[in-house]
C-alpha cells in the first residue's frame, strides 16, 4: 500500500501546503461566518442540525439507522443530534408506517419553517460573499467543492477516491 510520502512525492508540496492551509481557514472562517451571519436569524441553527433537518427535509422520514448510514455517522451521534431537535419541535418521531414498533424521524412543520428561514439567510450571506462573481464562477467553485467533500466522505468511508474530472465550466471574464 503506498504511504502518504509516496502519494506526493510527485505533487507540488508547496501547492498541498497551500491548499490544506485554504481549508483550514475555509472552515474557521465559515464557522465564524456561521456565527455572525446575516440579517435577524444570523444563520442560528448548528451544523449538526442544519445537515439533520436538510436531510430529512431531501429524503422524507426515516429512521435513526437510515439518517446515520446517509450522512456517514453512526447511530448514536444522531440520537444524540437529533435529541435536541425533536424537544424543540423541529423532528417529530412518528411510528413506522409498515411496523409500528419501529421509529421514524420527520420533519415537523416548525421544522420545515426554521429551515427554510436559516436557508435563506445562508443563501444571502452566500450571494453577499460571491457578489462580484459570475454565474460560472460560482458553479465551478459549487462543483469543485462538491468534488473535495465527496473525495472526504469517501476518504472516511475507507473508498477510493473517484478520478472523473468534474463538470466545471470555465470561468468568463
Amino acid at each position: 500500500m503506498p504511504t502518504s510520502q509516496d502519494m506526493t512525492s510527485d505533487l507540488d508540496t508547496g501547492l498541498l501546503d497551500a491548499l490544506q492551509h485554504q481549508v483550514a481557514v475555509f472552515a474557521r472562517r465559515a464557522e465564524q461566518t456561521r456565527l455572525a451571519g446575516t440579517g435577524q436569524l444570523r444563520n442560528s441553527m448548528d451544523r449538526a442540525a442544519y445537515l439533520l433537518l436538510n436531510r430529512l427535509d431531501q429524503e422524507g422520514p426515516m429512521g435513526v439507522k437510515a439518517l446515520a448510514a446517509g450522512m456517514g455517522i453512526d447511530s448514536s451521534t444522531v440520537t444524540r443530534q437529533v435529541a435536541p431537535l425533536v424537544d424543540t419541535g423541529l423532528v417529530k418521531r412518528t411510528s413506522h408506517p409498515e411496523d409500528g414498533r419501529a421509529v421514524v424521524l420527520q420533519l415537523s412543520p416548525r421544522g420545515q419553517a426554521r429551515l427554510e428561514e436559516v436557508r435563506l439567510s445562508r443563501r444571502d450571506l452566500m450571494a453577499r460573499v460571491t457578489d462580484g462573481w459570475s454565474e460560472a464562477e460560482r458553479e465551478a467553485f459549487c462543483a469543485l467543492l462538491t468534488r473535495f467533500n465527496s473525495a472526504l466522505s469517501n476518504k472516511q468511508l475507507g473508498l477510493p477516491s473517484p478520478h472523473a474530472e468534474p463538470d466545471v465550466p470555465a470561468p468568463r471574464s
